[in-house]
């Protein structure tokens, strides 16, 4: 099992610890590497760029 951690971060995106491949619906590997979106406001999708910041309210906990 590889070690990766993915933490959900309050009000922001995915933040990805250890070595992930990102791939699009073609089958392409993205090169750019750095937290997911989750708020779908970036303009570098399926990377964060802070776009969310003061418009996007999401606070998930595990049950």
């Amino acid at each position: 099992m590889s070690d990766v951690k993915i933490k959900v971060l309050d009000n922001g995106p995915l933040l990805v610890q250890g070595t992930i491949e990102v791939v699009d619906a073609e089958g392409n590997t993205f090169e750019k590497k750095g937290a997911l979106c989750r708020c779908g406001l970036t303009a570098t999708a399926p990377f964060c760029n802070g776009a969310h910041a003061g418009k996007f309210e999401n606070t998930p906990r595990a049950k």
